[in-house]
């Protein structure tokens, strides 16, 4: 079955570049030229994954992150954004919204597929039995990617449930933010070691009662991040 990409740009040229070279790949592109289509065909199409224009007409793309990622049918999606040279703001405002990386305009039509690969062959099911993690009030179903803290249910992107999950299964151990790259992220990350800050920032909100105060993953100044030790 071939795996489906949404390409949501309003400019045309993109849109058919990126469709052209998704279908070379061996993907099937779906096009949106502004946010109420991007919404609708993210809804129907369901595709395994978005590329997503921050500048768009109508609706945002910064909006239509946010929106994506709070409807339970497409907060597992991940969400690569397109941002014009330079945008630092709104490439950290995309990241905190939960966008999983970043491309920059005017991109390497190259670096764009090996980032798509990657992206969705770290998404890849592992094939093991499932496994469960509960610690404190926090529960983690490492096969169907639920999270849940004191019985609620979180919804977090695939890069936060990856981080996460590999915080969890080490805890006690300290990551630099380089480390956290490798072992998240992986070999083909094109993403800066300040990104790790941005998803640890967003992770806390979603899961610790007070970010402050976080009870679950740590900073040990100096050196990195670490998941509390197992009492």
């Amino acid at each position: 079955m071939f795996k489906s990409v949404l390409i949501v740009d309003d400019e045309k040229d993109i849109v058919d570049l990126v469709a052209y070279n998704l279908a070379k790949e061996g993907f099937r592109a779906l096009k949106a030229y502004d946010g109420e289509q991007a919404l609708e065909l993210a809804r129907t199409g369901k595709p395994h994954l978005i590329l997503l224009d921050l500048m768009l007409p109508g609706i945002q793309g910064l909006e239509v992150c946010k929106i994506l990622r709070s409807k339970p049918e497409t907060t597992s999606v991940p969400i690569i954004m397109l941002t014009a040279k330079g945008d630092e703001v709104d490439k950290i405002l995309g990241l905190e919204i939960g966008a999983d990386d970043y491309v920059t305009k005017p991109f390497s039509i190259k670096e764009l597929m090996a980032r798509i690969r990657a992206l969705l062959r770290r998404l890849e099911p592992a094939r093991k039995k499932a496994e469960v993690f509960e610690y404190r009030g926090l529960r983690i179903d490492f096969e169907s990617h639920e999270v849940a803290v004191d019985g609620k249910s979180v919804n977090l992107s695939p890069t936060e449930f990856r981080l996460l999950k590999f915080l969890s299964q080490n805890p006690g151990r300290v990551y630099s933010r380089e480390h956290l790259l490798d072992h998240v992220w992986g070999d083909e990350a094109f993403v800066e070691p300040r990104t790790v800050d941005v998803h640890i920032r967003r992770l806390r909100a979603q899961i610790e009662k007070n970010p402050e105060k976080p009870r679950y993953i740590s900073t040990v100044r100096g050196a990195g991040y670490k998941f509390a030790e197992r009492d």
